[in-house]
């Protein structure tokens, strides 16, 4: 007995992977201009201000420089799961839930292209 296995067709697998490039160009240039920023925030040019103010931008250059890396680290991994889910359009696995078995909506996918359950197991899962 063959059991017919849940997949999108290659014409909607091809509409998918051109969503996932666009996001995943878009997020590279996302990242470029975090670490753009804060590569500026180490030059900030307080140097000759007075001491307190100094003291203050300081303390709120580290909390850039730890937003601005928070953010990097979102941002890197956010390609790498779309980079993920490009694999899984190559080998037409792209857009089954891992938890049902079954395609998650097309909805879903053009909002969150590299989602790997459905809104349904999900939301089953807190």
């Amino acid at each position: 007995m063959i059991v017919d296995i849940a997949r999108y067709s290659d014409a909607d697998l091809a509409e998918f992977k051109e969503i996932i490039v666009n996001k995943i160009n878009k997020a590279q240039i996302d990242l470029e201009l975090i670490k753009s920023a804060y590569m500026n925030d180490l030059n900030n040019g307080t140097d000759d201000t007075s001491p307190t103010f100094k003291a203050f931008e300081e303390g709120s250059e580290t909390m850039s420089k730890e937003a601005n890396s928070q953010l990097a680290i979102r941002q890197e991994k956010f390609i790498r799961d779309l980079k993920n889910a490009l694999f899984r359009v190559e080998n037409k696995t792209y857009g089954v839930c891992k938890v049902t078995g079954q395609l998650i909506s097309k909805e879903r996918l053009r909002v969150v292209p590299h989602a790997t359950m459905s809104i349904e197991a999900k939301n089953s899962r807190g």
